[in-house]
C-alpha cells in the first residue's frame, strides 16, 4: 500500500494536469516515513521535485535531500531558490550541508555562502541573491529585453535595480512602472525624485517588515557598506519569518520555550524539556505567596473570612497584569511605542488601573452585601468592613498590576531581552505575591480594632 502510495505522489508530481497543488502533494509526501518519501521525490523529475523542494511548508527537505544520492541532492539544490536552499543547507548536519555545498557550481556556492554568512532573523538571512538589475543608463526597451533574457532564473522579479558603472544602486523601478512607459524613454526617469529604500544585511526582519509595509513595497534591496546591492527581501519571505516570530513569541508569552517543530511533531521529550523549566521558575516563585501568607498567619487566624477572598484577589491582579502586558508587548513589536515611551504608557495605565480596581471592587462589595442579606452566607458582624477590605483590596490590587504589566516588557527590552518573555504566567506569579501583600495591609488598617 505503501509503495502504491508513494508511485501515486510521484505520478502526480509528474503531471501538473491532474488537478492536484503542489501544497496538497507536499502534505502527502509528509504523511510518508521519511525513506519512503525519499523515494517518492527520486522518481519526481526535476523540475516538479525542486518545486517540492522550495516549498517552504515542507519541514522534511533537509532530511529528504540527505537520504537521496549525493549527486540527485546536488542537483536539486542547484535547482533551488538559493535563499530557500541556504535555509535547508543550514537545517542539515554540518559535515552533511558541506559534502552537498562541495559539489555546486561555483556561483551558486557562492552565493548560499553569502546567504549562510548573515543570521536567519536578519536581512542577509531572509533575502535571496536573485535580482534582475540594469546599467542606469538603459531604457525601458533594453530593461524589458533584459528581464525577459533572465526571468527564468530568477526566484521573483518585482522590481529592476539601476546600477552605475561601479555597481553602486542608482534606483529602484517597479515592474508595473516598466511595463506602462515609452520603451524609448530611459528606465531612471520613471524614479527621478525617488532614492531607493534599502537596508544592510544585519538589518532585523521586524524592521525590514515595518519598511515594506509602510513603503508598500514587493521588493527591498539589501546593500553593502559601498551601496552595491547583495540581495533583496520579498514580501512573502517577510511574511514567513513574521508568522515564525509571531509564533515564538505566543509560544514565550504563555510560559513555554519557542518549539523548533510543529506542535503534533515534538517529540515528548522535546515537549517536557520546553516546558519544564519555565514552570519551575513559576513555581519556585509561587512560594514566595505561601511565604506571604505565612507572615500574615495570626491574621488569618483571627479573620478567617478573609481567606474565602484570597483566589478572587490574585485572579483579578493577575488578570489585570496579563492584559497590559499582551497590549504593550504588541504595541512595541509593531513599533508604537518604544523604551522611551515608558512613562507615557505608566501615565495611561495608573488611572486606568484604578478605574478597573473601582468597577471590580464596587462588584466584591455588591456581591458581599447581597449574599449577606438574602442570607446566602453569613461574614459576621463586621461585614461592611469585609467588603470595604474587599473592594479597596481590588483597587490597589488592580492598579499594581496594570502598572507591573505593562511596566516589565519595558524592563525586559532594556536588559536586551526578549519582551514575549513577560509572559502572563510570570506576571501573574509577581502580583500574586504583591497582591497578598496589598490586600493584608489594607486589611489591617480597615479591620484593626474589630476582627483584627
Amino acid at each position: 500500500m505503501v509503495n502504491d502510495l508513494i508511485a501515486g505522489v510521484a505520478a502526480g508530481f509528474r503531471s501538473s494536469r491532474r488537478g492536484v497543488s503542489i501544497a496538497d502533494l507536499v502534505d502527502t509526501l509528509q504523511s510518508l516515513p521519511l525513506e519512503d518519501a525519499a523515494d517518492a521525490l527520486t522518481q519526481m523529475p526535476d523540475g516538479r521535485a525542486v518545486a517540492v523542494l522550495d516549498s517552504p511548508e515542507l519541514r522534511c527537505a533537509a532530511d529528504l535531500l540527505t537520504r537521496l544520492a549525493p549527486t540527485r541532492a546536488v542537483a536539486l539544490i542547484a535547482q533551488m531558490a538559493e535563499d530557500r536552499a541556504a535555509d535547508v543547507l543550514a537545517e542539515m548536519d554540518e559535515e552533511d550541508a558541506a559534502a552537498l555545498r562541495a559539489g555546486l557550481p561555483a556561483t551558486v556556492r557562492a552565493s548560499i555562502d553569502t546567504l549562510l554568512r548573515w543570521p536567519p532573523d536578519s536581512a542577509g538571512g531572509m533575502m535571496t541573491t536573485e535580482y534582475v538589475a540594469s546599467p542606469a543608463d538603459a531604457t525601458v526597451a533594453d530593461v524589458l529585453a533584459h528581464i525577459r533574457t533572465v526571468e527564468r532564473s530568477r526566484e521573483t522579479v518585482y522590481s529592476v535595480f539601476l546600477l552605475e558603472p561601479q555597481g553602486r544602486l542608482v534606483a529602484t523601478v517597479s515592474l508595473r512602472q516598466l511595463i506602462a512607459a515609452e520603451p524609448a524613454s530611459l528606465a531612471i526617469d520613471l524614479a527621478r525624485g525617488h532614492d531607493p529604500i534599502t537596508v544592510a544585511p544585519t538589518t532585523d526582519r521586524e524592521e525590514v517588515a515595518h519598511l515594506i509595509r509602510r513603503h508598500d513595497l514587493l521588493a527591498l534591496p539589501v546593500i553593502d557598506e559601498q551601496g552595491r546591492p547583495i540581495g533583496i527581501v520579498t514580501v512573502d519571505d517577510v511574511l514567513d519569518a513574521l508568522v515564525e516570530a509571531h509564533t515564538e513569541d505566543t509560544q514565550r508569552f504563555g510560559g513555554v520555550e519557542a518549539l523548533d517543530n510543529p506542535y503534533l511533531e515534538t517529540g515528548f521529550l522535546a515537549m517536557i524539556r520546553k516546558r519544564a523549566g519555565w514552570l519551575s521558575i513559576l513555581f519556585f516563585s509561587e512560594m514566595l505567596t505561601a511565604s506571604a501568607m505565612q507572615h500574615f498567619e495570626s491574621e488569618l487566624e483571627r479573620a478567617v473570612v478573609l481567606t474565602l477572598f484570597i483566589p478572587l484577589i490574585m485572579s483579578s491582579g493577575g488578570n489585570s497584569g496579563s492584559q497590559a502586558t499582551s497590549l504593550i508587548i504588541r504595541a512595541l513589536a509593531l513599533g508604537q511605542v518604544r523604551v522611551r515611551d515608558w512613562w507615557r504608557v505608566a501615565l495611561r495605565e495608573l488611572p486606568a488601573g484604578l478605574t478597573l480596581g473601582a468597577i471590580l471592587g464596587l462588584l466584591g462589595m455588591a456581591r458581599i452585601a447581597l449574599w449577606q442579606t438574602l442570607g446566602f452566607y453569613d461574614y459576621g458582624p463586621h461585614w461592611g468592613l469585609v467588603a470595604m477590605t474587599v473592594g479597596t483590596g481590588l483597587v490597589g490590587i488592580v492598579t499594581f498590576g496594570s502598572l507591573a504589566g505593562s511596566m516589565l516588557p519595558f524592563v525586559l527590552q532594556k536588559l536586551g531581552f526578549d519582551p514575549a518573555s513577560a509572559s502572563a504566567p510570570f506576571v501573574a506569579t509577581l502580583v500574586d505575591v504583591t497582591g497578598l501583600v496589598i490586600y493584608f495591609t489594607i486589611a489591617l488598617a480597615i479591620l484593626s480594632g474589630t476582627l483584627l
